[in-house]
């Protein structure tokens, strides 16, 4: 490299450098070299000077801090970040069907759609997501609207069979999903899923049709699966098979589902994910909150089974914070194994990053850093009370560190957040856009009991 034209070129220099490669080292004395968009080195401090193109590069000091790939979050509802702590502390069907099915069917247009996704992508990128998996209404605006501010993400291309305010009937929802995912290839930071809600509201014969699409498309398939132990029993009754067994019999068992919360799994059913390469979406808080029952992370990892992190939506966590949800998953796994070496700090942060890149046929992209792929980085700013002293900044990100900790975010290259400020947007119109949406949702019945 040394006698290479380098141009825009960013050397960050942190205290520690973790890559989250097959390695897992944690490197000190390491900078990590952008052109551009692209990685295209980790070189040590010492040689940096002998690079061409140094003494005109952006050079970026962050002593007391670690550098890292952005957290990937693998599964989220954005645009119901403005429904946050509308209907707290009740059980999934009665939150679902008395809640929140009454209040988007009263609320949701595509400004709530907007403006929700943009209070999400804000809370997001301040806690250190880079990019996060989506499934709602308006998978368009959801895009764009990333897009504009800078966020990578996939749109989840929602399916259902009832009628909502996007589509009419799951033709429809096909229909438009095609359509959005067309749009969606002339927009750099965005990718698509199909994304059928869940097995109890989509019928067999569109499911079909999801995964001749899904194949032909070599696209993920995004859906809530097995997510109480009541939606496996109704499924039992209702059709005679477990939600998977369908599922398997309607081809949907491939490297690309993404199968999301999977709390009610017997050994069986996982023998069958580990043989198909499914991809578990592990979403502990909002599980937690719901009651919807506790993922085994464990077993899943002792098959070589892919899970990564996700936080659901605002409406049932109610936070969008990846580094709660490593924590919560790291200390949920060690007390359901009794095991405390289970869901150890490498896996919860393989976890939150490079896992949901591989679930989301990112692998390539983001997920680590390392030369060739995008700048997809985060820093974690160490020199606070509860991260000291530091015996292994590797234990204190997943034990100690709270999401107001990053203080530098870089998405596809560009800086997003420096020192823990926003460069190219500010949050003021952000927050008073959601305080307007709390106004006039609160002013009237969202359902018959609130």
């Amino acid at each position: 490299m040394k006698n290479q034209t380098i141009k825009n070129l960013t050397i960050i220099k942190p205290q520690w450098l973790l890559p989250v490669d097959n390695a897992f080292q944690l490197l000190t004395e390491t900078a990590l070299l952008i052109e551009q968009d692209k990685i295209i080195s980790l070189t040590p401090f010492a040689q940096l000077e002998d690079l061409a193109g140094f003494a005109e590069a952006h050079i970026i000091e962050l002593p007391g801090q670690l550098l890292m790939p952005g957290l990937v979050n693998t599964h989220t509802h954005a645009a119901m970040s403005l429904l946050r702590g509308i209907a707290d502390d009740r059980p999934l069907m009665d939150w679902l069907q008395n809640y929140i099915w009454p209040a988007e069917n009263q609320w949701v247009d595509r400004q709530f759609i907007e403006d929700g996704v943009r209070l999400a992508v804000a809370e997001m990128m301040r806690g250190g997501t880079t990019c996060f998996n989506d499934m709602y209404f308006f998978p368009d605006v959801m895009a764009k609207t990333c897009q504009q501010m800078g966020m990578r993400a996939v749109s989840g291309l929602i399916v259902l069979d009832f009628p909502t305010v996007w589509a009419q009937n799951a033709d429809e929802y096909l229909g438009k999903a095609m359509t959005v995912f067309d749009e969606i290839r002339e927009m750099p930071l965005i990718s698509a899923a199909l994304a059928p809600h869940a097995p109890y509201t989509v019928s067999d014969q569109p499911l079909e049709k999801i995964a001749i699409y899904s194949s032909e498309l070599d696209i993920p398939v995004h859906m809530h699966i097995h997510e109480t132990q009541f939606e496996v029993d109704e499924a039992v009754k209702n059709t005679g098979l477990r939600p998977l067994e369908r599922l398997d019999q309607l081809n949907l068992l491939t490297p690309n589902l993404i199968a999301v919360h999977m709390t009610s799994v017997n050994d069986l059913e996982r023998e069958r994910l580990a043989e198909t390469g499914v991809h578990i979406v592990h979403c502990p808080e909002s599980n937690l909150k719901l009651a919807s029952g506790l993922c085994q992370v464990d077993q899943f990892h002792k098959l070589d089974i892919n899970v990564c992190l996700g936080t659901d939506g605002a409406a049932s966590n109610n936070d969008l914070d990846m580094f709660g949800e490593m924590r919560t998953a790291a200390l949920l796994c060690k007390g359901l194994s009794g095991d405390a070496s289970a869901c150890n700090t490498e896996q919860s942060i393989r976890m939150a990053t490079i896992n949901g890149a591989k679930a989301l046929g990112l692998a390539e992209q983001i997920g680590s850093l390392e030369v060739g792929k995008q700048a997809d980085c985060i820093a974690i700013d160490f020199s606070g009370l509860n991260t000291q002293p530091i015996y292994d900044p590797i234990s204190q990100l997943v034990y100690a560190t709270n999401s107001l900790q990053v203080s530098n975010v870089w998405i596809n290259g560009e800086r997003k957040l420096a020192d823990g400020e926003f460069i190219d947007f500010d949050t003021v119109e952000i927050i008073e856009r959601a305080q307007q949406w709390m106004k006039k949702i609160s002013g009237e019945k969202v359902s018959k009991k609130v």
